[in-house]
């Protein structure tokens, strides 16, 4: 008698992998995002386990004997004010995120907002913003930024403020971006389909076309967070941030006020130098890695 093979055994012998197997695939597949994701993990372990091995007031002055080289006491050496180096690369890096993160943040959802309701609602709404955001556009972001920062007294700056100067120009990139997006998705036939059925235009926006700008939000996030990063960088380099914090600008700033290279003092602007590179790399190494995720012509199956 032949056996007879049920779906429900088809099923149990031809099992599809784990979402957790898929994503290790998809990375081993796309190098370039798991090299980025990867250095971007190594260094929040920096900073995590850092938080434990060194004490946070050690990132600021007169904390410490000044000027000592790296040693099995001071790795990272100290500096001209009295800085355990170390712990002022930890405090330094997760005040770096702090900025990023927000920034990214408050940007990202400003412009998706926006982009949502200029390709949705049409009509004079998106005549306004479009027109706003191509006004702001060619306005050199530099600029801007260092005219406001340097008007502000450096007593009332924190890490926070800077987050905000560097916001108040980054919602326009991510604004246009959804708005394309969301204009060429409106028109597809599940829209027309959810439509016909009733469904109202709140549930056409979260249920239909967010879920499917997903990867393009999440690309646009990354994107406002290396810009930020880059802002809250070079604006502490220029002297223009919370001066006694340990951000990693600063203490360049402060390494170039006190001629470091010139006595010696070699290890000051070089470790934050460093810190920056590998920073701004993995957040460049990921936006490159979604642009798979975020642009369809590119995107493969696994």
């Amino acid at each position: 008698m032949a056996t007879i093979v049920l779906p429900a055994a088809i099923d149990d012998e031809v099992r599809r992998p784990s979402q957790i197997i898929l994503l290790l695939r998809y990375l081993r597949r796309n190098k370039i995002l798991a090299i980025g994701l990867t250095v971007l993990l190594l260094l929040v372990l920096f900073t995590v386990v850092g938080f434990f091995l060194v004490s946070p007031k050690a990132a600021y002055p007169l904390q410490v004997p000044t000027k000592r080289p790296p040693s099995l006491e001071y790795p990272f050496g100290t500096d001209f004010f009295g800085r355990n180096l170390l712990a002022a690369m930890v405090v330094g890096m997760w005040q770096t995120a702090v900025i990023g993160v927000l920034a990214g943040a408050l940007g990202t959802i400003i412009g998706t907002v926006l982009g949502f309701i200029a390709a949705y609602f049409g009509r004079w709404i998106d005549g306004t913003i479009r027109t706003i955001c191509q006004i702001l556009t060619p306005i050199p972001v530099l600029l801007i930024q260092v005219v406001i920062a340097s008007s502000l007294d450096k007593r009332d700056v924190t890490i926070f403020t800077m987050a905000l100067i560097v916001v108040m120009l980054a919602w326009m990139g991510p604004t246009l971006v959804i708005r394309s997006q969301v204009l060429t998705m409106k028109e597809r036939q599940f829209v027309s389909v959810a439509k016909l059925s009733g469904m109202g235009d709140l549930g056409i926006i979260f249920r239909e076309i967010l879920p499917n700008l997903l990867p393009f939000i999440a690309a646009a996030f990354v994107g406002q967070v290396f810009a930020a990063v880059f802002a809250s960088f070079y604006l502490a380099v220029l002297g223009l941030g919370p001066l006694r914090e340990p951000l990693l600008g600063n203490i360049i700033w402060s390494a170039q006020t006190q001629g470091a290279f010139f006595n010696g003092w070699w290890w000051w602007p070089i470790e934050p130098a460093v810190a920056m590179i590998l920073i701004l790399g993995s957040l460049a190494f990921i936006i490159m890695g979604l642009d798979e995720l975020a642009n369809p012509r590119v995107r493969r199956s696994e």
